[in-house]
């Protein structure tokens, strides 16, 4: 069979794909990956052939459109109003949303062609909607958070006919930014001009979309949503080593079980500053740092007993050897460190990551913030929190609940594999 696996994202929507990419050409299928040009060599790397698919998403993440607060930080009324003007933001938001539309339509068009599935994200899923509508070529997504209309993720026990509306009001809002760049590909494909929001038009076509998470997380959906359409795998990684793995598991072994901090690909404003706020805190409870400066640019290199600095870890490896792990909230790594067994404190940037910081403090395996609005009164606080023994072992049980990412890409292979059988 023939897939086609296009994600847009960072490394941590990158990488789940490339794991369920590997496991398809590993069972003899032939498999194509479109990716941002940023990851294009890190796909390379892991044995998957792979060709740029949109705008570089590091540059997306630091702010290359919006000024700060930009699109992916503007997570409260207040960040929206900061803006700035109505109308300039409007155009600098649809600049932003359509950037590289059409060569990534173009891409996605001669990768499509003769394939037995196509699979995509949520970022850009409207190009692979279109795509794979003028093609006849069925489509299935893979989400990382549940995206759909449901009642499991709201503050508030709402009806769900009210949240399915509001849900629809946000899409069609959406669509307004689209609209011009997604009438222009149609025509180009030679469909019709589209009379209905695209996320309709998707799941109306019945594609099949991969709930790259726990049940643990949200149990509730499992009852609320259709398992055939919309099945809760759990999470998938690589899992690959890192060229410091040596070195980190020496350090770690000559003490006590570290802290990890790391943020991911999310950019970190003044990273030295909270670096030496991490430094301070640890000290002052009496607990080593491993902290992953990982995209954001530092100075501050030197080891010590008390403190390492890396700019990468391997999660599989190195959270289980840590009292407690202290990150971004990405989907990937929440669900890396309850896999470990240890307690987690989000402290979050942007997107979705404060849901995530939620389903941490529901479980009781650890609490959360945002990373902005973080002090250190408040690290001390949330880190004594965490590193209670009450959480310590709430953390250990839930472990035990986690799925394997192994199990995980094995279902997600099977499933498509369904879906290509079925034409």
């Amino acid at each position: 069979m023939t897939f086609v696996v296009a994600i847009h994202g960072t490394r941590g929507d990158v990488e789940p794909c490339a794991a369920l990419a590997l496991e398809l050409q590993r069972r003899g299928h032939d498999v194509a990956t479109a990716v941002p040009p940023n990851l294009v060599g890190f796909v390379e790397s892991v044995g998957l052939p792979a060709v740029a698919y949109g705008p570089d998403s590091q540059q997306q993440l630091r702010g290359d459109v919006f000024e700060r607060p930009d699109a992916l930080t503007a997570a409260t009324p207040a960040d929206w109003l900061r803006l700035g003007n109505p109308l300039r933001a409007l155009t600098k938001a649809r600049a932003a949303a359509t950037r590289g539309w059409d060569e990534m339509s173009n891409t996605l068009s001669s990768l499509a062609a003769g394939a037995d599935v196509v699979v995509t994200g949520t970022a850009y899923q409207e190009i692979a909607g279109n795509v794979t509508e003028a093609l006849g070529v069925p489509m299935a997504e893979v989400h990382y958070f549940p995206v759909r209309a449901n009642t499991a993720v709201m503050p508030v026990r709402l009806p769900a006919r009210v949240v399915r509306g509001a849900y629809a009001a946000g899409e069609w809002m959406h669509w307004q930014l689209l609209r011009p760049a997604e009438r222009r590909q149609r025509q180009l494909l030679g469909l019709p001009p589209a009379s209905t929001r695209p996320v309709g038009r998707i799941v109306g076509r019945g594609a099949l979309e991969l709930q790259a998470y726990d049940p643990v997380f949200f149990p509730a959906l499992a009852q609320e949503w259709d398992a055939r359409r919309r099945p809760l795998i759990g999470s998938m990684t690589l899992q690959l080593p890192t060229a410091v793995d040596g070195d980190v598991e020496s350090w770690i072994a000559s003490g006590a079980p570290p802290v990890y901090f790391g943020f991911g690909s999310m950019p970190v404003d003044h990273f030295t500053t909270t670096m030496g706020l991490i430094r301070d805190v640890c000290a002052t409870l009496g607990t080593r740092a491993l902290i992953c400066a990982g995209s954001s640019a530092s100075d501050e290199v030197a080891t010590t007993d008390a403190v390492k600095v890396v700019t990468a870890v391997n999660h599989a490896a190195v959270f289980p050897r840590c009292r407690a792990v202290v990150h971004h909230g990405g989907a990937g790594t929440t669900a890396a460190g309850l896999r470990a067994g240890v307690p987690t404190l989000v402290l979050w940037v942007a997107a979705e990551q404060p849901l995530w910081g939620k389903q941490v403090e529901r479980l009781g395996v650890g609490t959360y913030r945002r990373l902005s609005t973080t002090t250190r009164e408040s690290l001390l606080a949330d880190l004594r929190t965490v590193l209670d023994r009450n959480t310590s072992e709430r953390a250990r049980l839930v472990a035990d609940r986690m799925s394997r990412p192994s199990e995980s890409v094995t279902t997600a292979a099977d499933l498509l594999e369904d879906v290509a059988r079925a034409g």
